[in-house]
């Protein structure tokens, strides 16, 4: 191997560390969500912003629940916020309310 092929695996190897270390940023950087929060959310196998939009809050809830994880409302609350880009105390009474109902209720599984 040459010097320029060398170099080039260490700048591929470098780029994608980079895209990993954005993509565990990208949680921790999002409202309402810190450290443990994050850890939460990839014991359930959600790792960015994507994922948890693609399982919304409700479904993120629910795994976290079945996971045995105890956890108040306030983190269905704080996911939602996560979503939409603010602090979870600003989410109207009804969104609240209309959560709450959707992540209680017994016709839902956990996949």
């Amino acid at each position: 191997m040459n010097a320029d092929t060398n170099n080039f695996k260490a700048l591929n190897f470098v780029g994608a560390l980079v895209v990993l270390v954005e993509h565990a940023k990208e949680l921790i950087e999002l409202k309402n969500l810190g450290a443990a929060s994050v850890n939460i959310l990839r014991a359930i196998g959600v790792s960015t912003y994507d994922d948890l939009k693609s399982m919304g809050s409700v479904q993120a809830y629910r795994r976290i629940k079945a996971r045995g994880i105890n956890v108040s409302k306030v983190m269905l609350y704080a996911l939602e916020g996560a979503l939409l880009d603010i602090h979870w105390k600003a989410l109207e009474p009804d969104l609240k309310e209309r959560l709450v109902e959707e992540a209680e209720a017994e016709d839902f599984s956990v996949s």
